[in-house]
């Protein structure tokens, strides 16, 4: 049976609450490979998201002929921008962002660079892909159901109220976790994990 982080961390890729809960989220690792602009034009992003699931997917057939395989996870983002509105706004053009897929724990950064020189060879893809390691420790997380742009009140309210009731402050990037394929799913039905490192 293939290792499934979806089922093996369910509290992180599978949770029900609707509106704002913490939990401890533990060190994970991913592969990662950074950017700036809006998702839904750059080709940057475009290109970035390519060059990961290429490494996500020849990592993975090199586990399995090892007889360890896994799922590929799904997509997963860091977002900030130099003044937090942006996300409230959705004012896309002047967010950065850390796109990233998980990796099981027995992978390593040499199954990284040993991918990279199939990635090149096979698929034509030089990226900046690398190997990193995210301990985000105590989160306040919720699940969006719907279009990525129909975020704003739910941030607007983790930032307004949620973090102001609880005595907490914002310590770290916003988190994303794509439980839908917005190519395959019509926008209403798409799942995000939304997620934000506070103390």
């Amino acid at each position: 049976m293939p290792y499934d982080l979806k089922k093996e961390l369910k509290q992180l890729y599978a949770p029900k609450n609707r509106d704002w809960a913490l939990l401890d989220v533990p060190e994970q690792q991913f592969l990662a490979i950074d950017g700036r602009g809006n998702p839904n034009t750059a080709e940057s992003y475009k290109k970035a998201v390519e060059a990961l699931y290429a490494f996500a997917y020849t990592i993975k057939f090199s586990a399995k002929q090892r007889g360890e395989d896994f799922v590929v996870g799904p997509l997963e983002g860091l977002w900030w921008a130099d003044d937090y509105t942006a996300f409230t706004v959705r004012a896309k053009d002047s967010w950065q962002w850390t796109m990233l897929i998980a990796q099981p724990p027995w992978i390593g950064e040499d199954a990284v660079e040993e991918a990279r020189e199939t990635v090149v060879r096979k698929k034509k893809i030089d990226a900046p892909v690398r190997f990193e390691k995210l301990h985000e420790g105590r989160c306040a997380q919720a699940l969006h159901l719907g279009s990525h742009d129909d975020e704003g009140p739910l941030l607007a309210r983790l930032h307004d109220e949620y973090v102001v009731e609880q005595g907490l402050k914002l310590t770290g990037l916003h988190h994303e976790v794509y439980l839908g394929d917005p190519r395959r799913t019509e926008p209403a039905k798409l799942k995000t994990v939304l997620r934000q490192p506070v103390g």
